[in-house]
């Protein structure tokens, strides 16, 4: 099963490819009086004066035609989003196994693709499959190694997952600085996708998946030993969930508060994570060193986030809002900080911290959100929410480049973000130590629901108890103390 959580450093590579393969050197063009050169004059009045080889080198893809290495990374996440949209519910009808191993098994080839396309148009849509297939492979992986283990086993899967995608950004960024050729880096990154998918085909079918579908014969083959599903497999039987699918996210009124809070979180994390990340090549300092650094912050944030939400008085809800908050503030600080100070608190350091609190939030988010659906959508649901999640990503490209208006247009771009999903996501129920639901019928209970009211005179919440303004107070001393 750890295979699922290993594969995710070939997706960290893919990822964040387009940090270093698309790296703009330093460069001289020649004064010419008078009107400026066209876009076919430009290269013979060029002059890069750093020796990097990359696609900005290859194709001049400077002056009037900067956008396009922004334009191929958000290119990548427009493919995570339709990925999502259409392989999600996908897999909830047909399976996890055969949406996975097609997903990557097409993503490898696209790879390649990518790696010796003859023009910039060919890298673009290359981009663009790639991103399709690692939607795909990115939310199937994920159910698919929550649906292995059981309930008691989901924060721990999915922390090692988020761990292991950070150290691929870590080893992306060393590659890098061993191979830099855009090619050759684009190669190497992909091939380790072929040994990952030799051994994924010895992965069995969900078991969860296959007892939501009434295979319980299959179900027991593949895990025996977990009761629970058994007690899953009757409740689901039990009920008729044939109308279970994306609508219900609309229809069911404590899905529909649920999805819309938990979309504009997935979004905010993704726009901060992703927009700090790939403006790590524009920071002072080594590209390669700054790249590894922005992976390697991360895994200190896994551990200190699995401490946190299993606590009684944090637990998912206040956790995943105060790393939100936190990261919002950090990025709230660079912009009272001179760049180059030179002095342990600098804005790379401050945006290094900023990483490291979106990156807890990021993990918390996607336990939070699996344990929030029950089984017959749960994946549908993912989907949606990780629609949102890619939104941010299509955006998040671009905003780096925001510094030519002004040096904080980026950052204050991402405390806004940051602080507005954190306060977004206190409206959320709490799921440490409650049972996952299996149908939408177990949604009823009063203990998986949280009656929220807008009125014109501002937020009212009626169904706070004493305990919950306890549960506050215990938040705001752990945010800001």
């Amino acid at each position: 099963r750890c295979i699922c959580c290993v594969f995710q450093v070939y997706m960290a590579c893919q990822s964040m490819l387009i940090v270093l393969v698309g790296s703009t050197p330093e460069y001289q063009v020649e004064q010419q009086d008078g009107a400026a050169f066209s876009l076919q004059e430009l290269p013979q009045h060029v002059t890069f004066t750093e020796d990097i080889d990359s696609i900005v080198t290859e194709w001049f893809l400077i002056k009037q035609q900067a956008y396009k290495v922004s334009l191929a990374g958000s290119l990548f996440f427009v493919g995570l989003l339709v990925g999502n949209i259409v392989f999600g519910p996908l897999s909830d009808k047909i399976g996890r196994r055969p949406v996975y191993l097609t997903s990557m098994f097409l993503e490898v080839v696209f790879g390649y693709v990518t790696a010796f396309a003859p023009s910039y148009e060919v890298f673009a849509v290359s981009r663009l499959l790639v991103g399709l297939m690692n939607g795909a492979i990115g939310l199937v992986c994920f159910v698919f190694t929550q649906e292995y283990v059981g309930k008691s086993y989901w924060a721990m899967t999915g922390t090692l997952a988020s761990m292991t995608f950070a150290v691929g950004i870590t080893l992306f960024g060393a590659l890098g600085y061993f191979i830099q050729p855009w090619r050759s880096l684009a190669t190497a990154a992909n091939s380790s996708g072929i040994l990952f998918f030799l051994l994924s085909v010895t992965l069995p079918e969900s078991p969860r998946w296959l007892y939501s579908q009434g295979q319980t014969k299959r179900a027991e083959e593949v895990n025996m030993w977990e009761k629970y599903l058994r007690v899953g497999a009757k409740k689901a039987g039990n009920h008729d969930n044939g109308g279970a699918g994306v609508q219900q996210l609309v229809i069911h009124p404590v899905l529909r508060l649920r999805t819309m809070v938990l979309m504009y979180v997935w979004y905010a994390c993704s726009l901060v994570y992703y927009g700090l990340t790939l403006g790590a090549s524009e920071m002072s300092g080594n590209r390669y060193v700054n790249v590894a650094m922005y992976g390697l912050v991360e895994l200190p944030a896994y551990p200190l986030c699995m401490y946190f939400i299993n606590k009684h008085w944090a637990g998912r809800r206040k956790s995943m809002a105060s790393f939100l908050c936190l990261a919002g503030s950090a990025c709230l600080c660079t912009m009272l900080i001179p760049e180059n100070t030179g002095s342990l608190l600098s804005v790379t350091s401050l945006a290094l911290l900023g990483k490291l609190m979106v990156s807890a939030a990021f993990n918390i988010v996607y336990i939070y959100t699996s344990e929030l659906y029950p089984t017959v959508i749960r994946n549908a649901a993912l989907g949606v929410c990780s629609m949102s999640c890619r939104v941010g990503g299509i955006l998040a490209p671009f905003v780096p480049s925001m510094r030519a208006l002004h040096n904080s247009v980026p950052f204050t771009v991402f405390c806004l973000s940051g602080l507005s999903a954190g306060c977004l996501g206190l409206l959320l129920p709490e799921t440490l130590n409650q049972p996952a639901a299996e149908t939408l019928e177990e949604l009823g209970s009063p203990t998986r629901s949280r009656v929220v009211h807008f009125c014109a005179a501002g937020l009212t919440c009626q169904s706070l108890s004493s305990g919950d303004f306890i549960g506050w107070a215990e938040m705001c001393f752990f945010l800001f103390f």
